[in-house]
């Protein structure tokens, strides 16, 4: 089975607050690598590798610190965050930058390769529940 990783832009913030108190430049501003709504698909194939690219420079290095070792486990085919989120190919991941935080959905995305697999796919469940829940 090959597999894909869907990584969303859902929200930015721009604490100015903060900023002002803490920042050299106390009008830094929202982070401008990244838009609300933002799609980068990454892959791992012999003839593409966004993974060890970073996403041919289109992902700020900050936030891959962050969020690449959830990309590259769903490249793999691991669960993402198996008992914590409702979809364990799933998981929701932000940038640790204080000031101006980014909220990433980030996806793992099966590709059947045979029947066999499509078959193995549609008969798995995903999902967690309350119950399956690790809170720490």
């Amino acid at each position: 089975m090959k597999h894909q990783c869907k990584v969303t832009v859902l929200e930015t913030t721009c604490r100015k607050d903060l900023q002002e108190k803490y920042l050299a430049d106390p009008a830094s501003g929202p982070c401008p690598f990244f838009k609300p709504g933002q799609v980068f698909l990454f892959e791992r194939t012999s003839q593409r590798d966004d993974f060890y690219h970073l996403a041919d420079g289109k992902f700020c290095g900050e936030a891959w610190d962050c969020v690449s070792r959830y990309i590259y486990t769903a490249l793999q085919g691991g669960s993402i965050m198996s008992g914590w989120t409702k979809d364990e190919r799933m998981m929701i991941a932000g940038c640790n930058d204080g000031t101006r935080q980014v909220i990433f959905k980030i996806e793992r995305i099966d590709i059947p390769e045979s029947d066999g697999e499509a078959t193995w796919l549609a008969q798995q469940d995903f999902t967690n529940t309350a119950e399956d829940a690790y809170t720490g």
